[in-house]
């Protein structure tokens, strides 16, 4: 016969913050374990592209057994994992981590793992940031021109009276 589940928190509804898997324990029962929502990374607000991270590389000793299983969780890490040797394993990291936007607060994550080093950086994307720069230089230029056409304008003015 199939064994019962029961929710283990107050909330009953099948909804999307409710979401669980059902895991074996040690002792042999089957529970209620609580998944939590996917993540899917900051993107930029004008863009709406994914934002890019910065290049983290970190080496580690481990055994072949954790390498075999951290080649197959690649996908899942968002991250490139390779070989160097034997034992040493290096992960190449390009994004800033896909995680819940709770999970982004200072306890959680340190300042250069949420950011990029730039102006808007963990905001918005690079391009983004390029097309303020320019319009922001253009915008100046215009008021120039402005000013220039303006003062040629007078001086046209003041000879004929």
């Amino acid at each position: 016969m199939v064994q019962r589940l029961t929710y283990r928190k107050r909330h009953s509804y099948a909804t999307k913050s409710n979401q669980t898997r059902v895991v074996k324990t040690p002792g042999g029962r089957l529970v209620y374990q609580y998944t939590k929502k996917r993540a899917s990374g900051p993107k930029c607000p004008v863009t709406g592209k994914k934002i890019q991270g910065r290049l983290l590389l970190e080496f580690s000793n481990f055994t072949a057994l954790n390498i075999n299983r951290l080649v197959r969780m690649q996908n899942w890490l968002h991250t490139t994992v390779v070989l160097l040797q034997p034992s040493v394993l290096c992960r190449v990291s390009g994004d800033i981590p896909h995680l819940r936007p709770t999970e982004y607060k200072r306890s959680r994550l340190s300042r250069n793992r949420r950011t990029v080093n730039r102006p808007y950086g963990g905001v918005l994307s690079g391009q983004a940031v390029r097309e303020r720069i320019i319009r922001a230089f253009l915008v100046e230029e215009q008021k120039i021109v402005k000013k220039v056409l303006k003062i040629q304008k007078t001086k046209e003015k003041q000879p004929s009276k």
